[in-house]
């Protein structure tokens, strides 16, 4: 996808202000998020792994049309290789989180290595987006002392409450019917971008109709987190 130098940086011209518009750091120190204990009818959708050619722009094209907000789980190293597709997600609105650099285990690595993927992966996504404040670990997995760094560093670690293994090569049915029976107020919806995820827009675009049905509403993370223990 080329992007002529003019049309790009006016692409994060509009990033920077819609994101600095409606974004801000929310502290819960050490805790992981997993869901957000509330009675009001609110969901997260969130992406890993991108941004990536082809599955990005399908999945901005859907939530623009369905006025939906995700958040954007993305890689540092993505990050630079796509820059335009980043700047994209920013200039729709959308919330651009953390995932690490390359994708490698937090758990598995070295604290050296650990403030490698976190530093580079900041200072990647920061060339085009506002500094992240929520991490997600690849593969979900994490240790305490590196969910303390994180929170030391001003994240705070998102997982997930619903998962329907889309990055398995899922079809669109299977998908949209696990996140439908899964779905609870304050959840948090796990979908990924990339090769293997190849039925996870057309899921999304009917997944929303479907709990929209059910009288579900859709906010980013950090949105989402407004709720934490608001009750009607």
């Amino acid at each position: 996808m080329k992007v002529g130098r003019k049309y790009f940086w006016g692409l994060l011209v509009c990033a920077v202000v819609s994101v600095a518009a409606g974004t801000y750091a929310v502290d819960y120190g050490d805790k992981i998020v997993k869901k957000v204990p509330t009675t009001h009818k609110v969901l997260a959708l969130t992406f890993d792994d991108g941004p990536y050619p082809g599955t990005t722009e399908n999945l901005l094209t859907v939530l623009k049309e369905k006025h939906v907000r995700g958040t954007f789980f993305v890689l540092g190293s993505n990050a630079e290789r796509y820059p335009q597709l980043l700047a994209e997600i920013v200039a729709n609105g959308h919330e651009v989180a953390s995932h690490s650099y390359t994708h490698r285990f937090i758990n598995r690595l070295s604290k050296n290595e650990f403030e490698q993927e976190i530093v580079k992966a900041e200072n990647a996504i920061s060339r085009i987006a506002p500094k992240p404040t929520l991490f997600r670990p690849p593969g979900g997995g994490y240790n305490d002392r590196m969910v303390s760094e994180l929170a030391k560093r001003g994240y705070t670690t998102v997982l997930w409450s619903i998962d329907p293994r889309d990055w398995e090569g899922r079809g669109v049915e299977q998908i949209v019917n696990t996140v439908v029976k899964e779905a609870a107020p304050g959840g948090i919806i796990l979908l990924h971008e990339g090769k293997c995820a190849k039925s996870t827009a057309a899921a999304v675009e009917i997944l929303i109709d479907r709990l929209r049905e059910k009288g579900y509403e859709f906010v980013t993370v950090s949105g989402l987190l407004r709720y934490y223990e608001m009750r009607p």
